[in-house]
């Protein structure tokens, strides 16, 4: 059973797919986002990867404040979950993303990448930061 990790940004989101055995987790695309309130295209193309990937389930990061409250992206996200909702019939898990982006961040600076090849792969390798801590905790 394949699954598929999203981080949902402000401009893009980032996406990961497991391999067929749910062991790992691997980036597949990052889709920048042209408008804040348009996300049809985002999600037609979230859609045509499932559809590729065989995708049976979705696992959502979800921003939480440190706090353990939810704050305004963690609001955005909600709600971009209702529209993931009504466009796929796949279950979707919401995953708490604390620190995701800021780990994934240290991974690629330990890999040496410029400033401008981080910032093209941040949100994808935050997608299999969440992805994987999920199939972790699987396991």
């Amino acid at each position: 059973m394949r699954i598929m990790g999203i981080d949902y940004g402000e401009k893009t989101i980032g996406i990961a797919v497991s391999d067929a055995f749910g062991w790992t987790a691997q980036g597949i695309e990052t889709i920048k986002r042209k408008e804040e309130d348009n996300l049809k295209e985002s999600i037609e193309r979230i859609k045509a990867l499932v559809q590729e990937y065989n995708v049976e389930k979705i696992v959502l990061g979800l921003p939480k404040n440190m706090n353990n409250s939810l704050g305004f992206r963690a609001e955005k996200t909600l709600k971009f979950k209702e529209k993931l909702e009504k466009v796929l019939s796949i279950p979707i898990v919401l995953w708490d993303e604390r620190l995701s982006t800021k780990a994934a961040e240290n991974i690629l600076l330990e890999a040496d990448l410029s400033r401008k090849k981080r910032k093209e792969v941040i949100d994808k390798m935050a997608a299999v930061y969440i992805l994987q801590g999920y199939l972790d905790s699987l396991s």
